[in-house]
């Protein structure tokens, strides 16, 4: 039996919480520090494919978040003035991954996975600074505002701008500027029906989704210089840039807020990072491999990390080659996306839609064949991987 190890880890997001949960149920002692004085994320939704759903199953909630699935009947791409260039169904979606596409509130999900761990495993308010990795020899050190932490293992889901990563390959040139801004809301429209849709223009992006809830999920994306500000506020923003789009654009506008909108640039690493790792201690997520929301697979990578991880915890070399090449491919192709979807050029956004059509009637759609390779991924772990008889080993 592997030893038990004393776990610290840094950020309380969905991929901290949930490599606490998988490395505790091992066996693990684990503790979180989030910086922030609760729990409580930006108030916006996450889009969970299958491949992130089976994760969840390894931590007993997957069936829980299924059950929040809202996507029903048709959606899929659209133009400004609201002619579909590529149409799907949740029906397909399903039977081409084996599961569902699943889009919840991430406040929903922290919920849950908070509820995976005990109330003193979370410190909040509590920023915390590798001080030392540790080695083959020697526990990591963290400090915090109680103290110094030993452990046996650190695992650093500090986010996009991770000094944690920062302290162990001090020569990477950390995260870039995408080249676009994103704006997000989650509000009731009462009386307003639509098909879930993204829909692509020129250098801009929105979509409209359900929750289960009732509520609209819509964000929108443009490219915009890095650290722009409106004049006034982002509710008037986006009315200057979508509010001649096509319905239910218009009404989730006239629905929401200034202070509904929440604003923020993406950025991403556009080059890898030599390993996940580093002495006893473990990059996780945006710490480990941003990328452009084009795919809608920052969260969903991050809740594979987190089962790996606690696979490879004995081997954090392992850990990196499981998860290094695969995030890599998928970040690229995250970026690749983003250069289409965002393209400013008029003639390329022409190409675009009319390539987008066609190949839509030869074939799945464009929304579903960016899945493929990533939504079929399984974890290492049962209830996915075999088991060897006799030996309940795996």
């Amino acid at each position: 039996m592997a030893q038990l190890k004393n776990v610290v880890v840094i950020g309380g997001g969905i991929g901290g919480l949930a490599a606490a949960a998988a490395l505790r149920l091992n066996g693990h002692r684990v503790t979180v520090l989030e910086r922030a004085r609760s729990l409580e994320p930006a108030g916006a939704a996450i889009s969970l494919a299958p491949n992130a759903l089976r994760a969840l199953d390894v931590l007993g909630i997957g069936d829980e978040v299924r059950d929040l699935a809202a996507w029903q009947g048709d959606g899929g791409l659209r133009t400004p003035r609201g002619r579909w260039l590529s149409r799907t169904s949740a029906a397909a979606a399903a039977e081409r991954f084996g599961g569902p596409l699943v889009l919840l509130h991430r406040a929903t999900l922290v919920t849950s996975l908070a509820a995976l761990l005990p109330p003193d495993a979370v410190r909040t308010a509590a920023a915390s600074t590798l001080l030392d990795p540790g080695d083959a020899h020697r526990p990591a050190r963290v400090r915090t505002p109680d103290g110094e932490l030993e452990a046996d293992l650190v695992v650093a889901a500090d986010g996009v701008r991770s000094a944690v990563r920062q302290a162990l390959f001090p020569e990477h040139p950390g995260a870039v500027y995408s080249g676009f801004t994103t704006w997000r809301v989650v509000i009731p429209v009462p009386g307003v029906e639509f098909a879930s849709h993204e829909t692509w223009g020129r250098g801009r992006i929105w979509g409209t989704h359900p929750l289960k809830d009732g509520r609209v999920y819509a964000y929108a994306a443009a490219m915009t210089p890095a650290g722009g500000h409106t004049p006034d506020d982002e509710r008037a923003e986006l009315l200057r840039r979508y509010g001649d789009w096509h319905d239910p654009i218009p009404a989730v506008l006239a629905a929401a807020r200034p202070e509904d909108v929440l604003r923020h640039d993406v950025h991403h690493l556009a080059d890898p990072l030599p390993a996940f790792h580093r002495g006893r201690v473990a990059l996780l997520g945006d710490a480990a491999h941003a990328m452009p929301p084009t795919l809608g697979q920052g969260g969903n990578q991050a809740l594979e990390d987190a089962v790996v991880l606690a696979h490879h915890c004995d081997d954090l070399a392992a850990y990196t080659a499981a998860r290094l090449p695969r995030t890599t491919s998928i970040a690229r192709q995250a970026v690749r996306i983003s250069r289409l979807n965002m393209t400013g050029s008029r003639a390329l956004t022409a190409v675009r839609d009319t390539a987008i059509t066609a190949l839509s009637q030869v074939g799945p759609a464009l929304l579903l064949r960016g899945f493929d390779g990533i939504a079929d991924w399984r974890p290492p772990q049962s209830p996915y991987a075999p088991v060897v008889s006799g030996t309940g080993e795996q």
